[in-house]
C-alpha cells in the first residue's frame, strides 16, 4: 500500500508542471478513497512525526523575521533621500489630473468645499441659538456633524477626476476628524497647555495617516512611503516626549518611566510589531480617554445616579471605546503576516482568546451594572415609613429584604459565568472542570454541613417570609432589629446597640414583633376602695385623647381600654389595660399612657396599691408579727419575676 501511494505521489508531482486535461471524476474518487484508507493515514502521521522539531521551525521563523526587519529598515533609511523627488512627482500627477478634469487648482477646490461646510455650520449654530439651548457637548459636536455632512453631500454630488477625488476625500476626512478630536480635547483637557499639545499631536498623527493612505493611489514607492511614515513618527515621538517633560506634573522618576515606555513603543512600531505597539498605546491612552468619553457622554445625556439610563450612557460609551480598541488590535494581528501572534498556533489561540475575554468581561460588567442600578433604584423607591398602609409597608419590607440577597446571587452568577467563558475562549476544556467542581462541591458539602445548613435554612426563611429588613424579631436569646442578610447569616441590632450576626441554622423559631399589628397589655394595682366605674371612664377618656393626638393617633389601630379586674392582689385590685398599635410603637405609646393615667388617677382621688403593715396596740407580739410580715414581703418580692 505504501509503494502504491508513493507511485501516485510521484506521478502527480511529475505531471503537475505540464498542461494536461483535468483527470476524470473516477480517478479523483479513487484518489480520495485511497487517502481515506487507515493504513495510508497512519503512514502520513508517521511521516509528519518524523518532520523537523518545533524549535527549529520557530528558530527559522525568528531568523526570517529578523532578516526581513533588517532589510526593511535598511530600505527605509536608503529611501529617505528620495522623498522630495517622489512627493514632487505625486503632486505633479495630481495637478495634471486636476487640469485635465477642467479645474484650476486642487487647493482652490478644497478651500471651496471647506468654506461651504463652514457657512452651513455657522447658519446651524445661529439657528440653534435662536431656537433652543443645548449642553456644551452637543453645542460643540452637532455643528461639526452639519459641517461634515454638508461637505459630504457636495463632494458626492460632483464627479471629480480620479486622483483629485481620492485626495479630496482623504483631506476632507482628515479635516473633519481633526475638528472632532479638537472638540473632544477641548471638553476633556483640564489645562489649556495640555489641550494645545494634544491638538498638535492629533494634527501630526492625522497628517501622517493621510499621507500613508494616499501613497498607494498616488503611485509613491512603498519604501519612500515607509520612509515618510518613519519621519512623521520621529516628529510625533519628539512631541510626545516634549509634552511629558514640559506639561506633565508628575515626578521626575515617573517622567523617566514614561519616556522609556514611549521610546519602547516607537521601537516596536519601527520593527513591525504593530500588535504589541497598539497594546502599549491603549495601555497608555485608554484610561484618560475613557474618563473623557464618560464625562462627555454624561454632559451630553444627563441622567440621575443609580439609573439604568446612566449605566447605558457611561458603561455603554466605555464599552464602545474598548471594543473599538480590541477590534483594531485584532485587525492589526489579522492583516499583519509578520505578527508574533500568528507565528505559533498556540500563541494565536491565546492572543485571540485574550481579546475575546476582554469582550466577555465588558459584557459581564455591563450586565452587572445594569442589574445593580435597577436594584439600587428599587431600594431607593422603597424607603422605610411608619405612616404607610400595612400592605404597602409589607411590600416595601419584602423588597428591602430580598433584593440585596438577589444582588449577591447575581454577582456570583455573573462572575462564575464570565470566568468559565473566558477559560473556554483561552482553549481550556471547561466540561471536565465543571464536573470536577461538582464532585469537589459534593465533598465540600459533606465536610461543611453546618454551612450548607445555614444557607438552606436562610432560603426557607426567605420563602416563608419570616422576617424582613427593619423588623424587630426574637430568636432564642437573640433579639433586635433586622439590619441585613448574607447567604448564611442575619444581622440583628439590639435596642441597646450591640449587633448580633447569627447563622440561619442557629435561629430556630422566630418571634416577629413587627408584623401587621401589636396588642400591648399592662396592669396597674389600685386600692381596694377604688371606684371601678370611675377608673374605666378615666381609661376611656385617656384612650380617646391619645387617639385624637395628631402624632400618636395614626399609630393606633384600637384605642386604649380598661379590660377590667385581672385579680385581687395582696395589697389591692389589679386592673388590666390593652391597646392595639402599629408594630414597634407600643412601648412609646405605653409610656405616654402611664403618665396620663397617673395624673388622672391622682386628680380623681384613686390611690395606687402599696404594701403596708397594720400592728394592733394590745398585741404584745406585734413587733414580732410586724417583723415576720416584713421578712415575708421581702421574700415574695425577691421571688417575683422581673
Amino acid at each position: 500500500m505504501r509503494w502504491l501511494f508513493a507511485v501516485i505521489v510521484l506521478l502527480v508531482t511529475a505531471t503537475a508542471s505540464f498542461p494536461q486535461t483535468p483527470p476524470s471524476q473516477q480517478k479523483v474518487d479513487d484518489l480520495v478513497r485511497l487517502l481515506q484508507d487507515p493504513e495510508v493515514r497512519t503512514w502520513l502521521e508517521t511521516q509528519k512525526a518524523q518532520a523537523p522539531g518545533r524549535a527549529e521551525e520557530t528558530e527559522v521563523d525568528v531568523t526570517k523575521w529578523e532578516a526581513k526587519a533588517r532589510v526593511r529598515i535598511g530600505g527605509i533609511v536608503g529611501a529617505i533621500p528620495r522623498i522630495p523627488a517622489e512627493v514632487s512627482a505625486a503632486v505633479a500627477r495630481v495637478r495634471q489630473d486636476v487640469v485635465n478634469g477642467g479645474y484650476a487648482s486642487l487647493l482652490f477646490v478644497l478651500s471651496g468645499l471647506v468654506s461651504i461646510g463652514v457657512i452651513a455650520e455657522f447658519l446651524f449654530t445661529r439657528y440653534r441659538r435662536q431656537r433652543a439651548t443645548a449642553t456644551a457637548t452637543a453645542g460643540r459636536l452637532l455643528p461639526l456633524v452639519v459641517f461634515g455632512g454638508v461637505m459630504a453631500v457636495v463632494f458626492f454630488a460632483v464627479e471629480w477626476p480620479p486622483l483629485a477625488r481620492i485626495v479630496l476625500f482623504v483631506s476632507l476626512v482628515a479635516i473633519v476628524g481633526y475638528r472632532f478630536a479638537s472638540a473632544i480635547i477641548g471638553l476633556a483637557a483640564e489645562r489649556p497647555a495640555v489641550g494645545r499639545r494634544l491638538r498638535l499631536f492629533c494634527a501630526g498623527a492625522i497628517v501622517a495617516v493621510s499621507a500613508a493612505v494616499l501613497s498607494r493611489p498616488l503611485l509613491i514607492d512603498p519604501s519612500v512611503s515607509s520612509a515618510i511614515s518613519y519621519c512623521f513618527s520621529l516628529v510625533l515621538l519628539l512631541l510626545a516626549l516634549e509634552s511629558v517633560w514640559s506639561v506633565s506634573e508628575k515626578s521626575s522618576r515617573t517622567k523617566i518611566g514614561l519616556t522609556i515606555f514611549i521610546v519602547a513603543l516607537w521601537a516596536l512600531w519601527c520593527v513591525g510589531l504593530t500588535g504589541l505597539f497598539w497594546l502599549g498605546v491603549y495601555t497608555l491612552v485608554l484610561p484618560g480617554l475613557l474618563r473623557a468619553i464618560e464625562s462627555a457622554a454624561l454632559e451630553a445625556i444627563p441622567s440621575e445616579a443609580n439609573s439604568v439610563r446612566r449605566v447605558l450612557v457611561v458603561r455603554g460609551s466605555r464599552a464602545i471605546v474598548v471594543l473599538a480598541a480590541v477590534g483594531w488590535i485584532a485587525a492589526t494581528w489579522h492583516f499583519n503576516p509578520n505578527s508574533i501572534a500568528r507565528s505559533d498556533p498556540t500563541l494565536t489561540v491565546i492572543s485571540y482568546g485574550l481579546l475575546k475575554s476582554v469582550v466577555v468581561l465588558l459584557m459581564a460588567d455591563f450586565a452587572w451594572h445594569l442589574i445593580r442600578a435597577w436594584i439600587a433604584r428599587m431600594l431607593a423607591a422603597s424607603p422605610e415609613g411608619a405612616a404607610l398602609l400595612p400592605a404597602e409597608a409589607a411590600r416595601r419590607g419584602r423588597i428591602r429584604t430580598l433584593l440585596p440577597i438577589f444582588r449577591n446571587v447575581v454577582a456570583v452568577a455573573v462572575g462564575v459565568a464570565a470566568v468559565l467563558i473566558i477559560l473556554a475562549q483561552l482553549g481550556v476544556e471547561i466540561g471536565p472542570l465543571i464536573a470536577g467542581a461538582g464532585i469537589f462541591g459534593v465533598a465540600i458539602g459533606f465536610g461543611s454541613q453546618t454551612l450548607v445548613k445555614d444557607v438552606i435554612s436562610g432560603v426557607f426563611y426567605m420563602l416563608d417570609d419570616a422576617f424582613r429588613v427593619g423588623e424587630y424579631i426574637q430568636a432564642k436569646t437573640y433579639k433586635g432589629t433586622v439590619e441585613g442578610f448574607s447567604l448564611r447569616s442575619v444581622r440583628l441590632r439590639h435596642h441597646r446597640g450591640p449587633v448580633f450576626t447569627i447563622p440561619f441554622g442557629e435561629l430556630g423559631a422566630v418571634e416577629n414583633m413587627s408584623r401587621d399589628w401589636v396588642i400591648d397589655k399592662f396592669r396597674i394595682s389600685v386600692a381596694y376602695d377604688t371606684d371601678l366605674n370611675v377608673a374605666r371612664k378615666i381609661a376611656k377618656s385617656i384612650g380617646a385623647e391619645l387617639k385624637a393626638d395628631p402624632e400618636l393617633g395614626p399609630l393606633f389601630l384600637e384605642p386604649l381600654k380598661m379590660k377590667g379586674v385581672e385579680e385581687f392582689g395582696d395589697y389591692g385590685i389589679v386592673l388590666s389595660f390593652a391597646m392595639t398599635t402599629v408594630p414597634g410603637q407600643q412601648t412609646y405609646i405605653r409610656r405616654k399612657a402611664y403618665a396620663m393615667i397617673r395624673e388622672a388617677f391622682i386628680k380623681s382621688g384613686i390611690e395606687f396599691a402599696t404594701p403596708s403593715v397594720h400592728v394592733g396596740n394590745d398585741d404584745r407580739n406585734g413587733a414580732a408579727a410586724a417583723s415576720a410580715t416584713i421578712v415575708d414581703i421581702r421574700n415574695k418580692m425577691q421571688q417575683a419575676p422581673e
